[in-house]
C-alpha cells in the first residue's frame, strides 16, 4: 500500500530492550470527495509509523515534508484509563520517498541537500534516472 502525506512531527528513534532500533514518526494524508448533496468535504487521516530498517532516516524525517510511503496498515483499538474507545492506525514502513517541504531536504544516501525526490530504503537511491 502507498501513502502520500506530510510529517505531523521531527522522527525520533526509540530503543526497544532488545536494543533493537525503530524510528517512529506521523504522517496527515488529506482527502477530499463530494457528498450527495455536491459539497465538498475534506478529511484528514493520521497514521502512527514505524521504519525498522535504518535509523538514518530519522535526519530527513521532519515536520511538514512530503513523503511517500509503502508498506502495510494497521489499525489498533483500545479502551482507555478514561474507559474511553480509542483508534489508532499504524502503518509498518517499508520504503520512504521524500519529495521535500520540510525545513531541511536530504537523501539517506551520501546526504546531499536538494529538492527533488530522495528515497530512503537500505541508504541506495531508487530513483530510475
Amino acid at each position: 500500500m502507498n501513502i502520500i502525506g506530510r510529517l505531523t512531527r521531527d522522527a525520533q528513534i526509540s530503543t526497544l530492550p532488545s536494543d533493537k532500533q525503530v524510528v517512529n514518526f506521523s504522517v496527515a494524508v488529506n482527502d477530499s470527495y463530494r457528498n450527495k448533496q455536491g459539497e465538498r468535504v475534506d478529511r484528514t487521516e493520521y497514521f502512527n509509523c514505524a521504519y525498522w530498517i535504518s535509523t538514518n532516516v530519522v535526519k530527513i524525517l521532519t515536520k511538514g515534508a512530503l513523503v511517500e510511503l509503502i508498506g502495510r496498515v494497521s489499525a489498533k483499538a483500545w479502551i482507555g484509563n478514561d474507559r474511553k474507545a480509542h483508534a489508532a492506525l499504524n502503518f509498518h514502513t517499508s520504503q520512504i520517498k521524500l519529495y521535500g517541504g520540510s525545513k531541511r531536504s536530504e537523501t539517506v544516501a551520501g546526504g546531499n541537500r536538494n529538492n527533488s525526490a530522495a528515497t530512503a530504503n537500505n541508504g541506495t537511491d531508487d530513483l530510475p534516472f
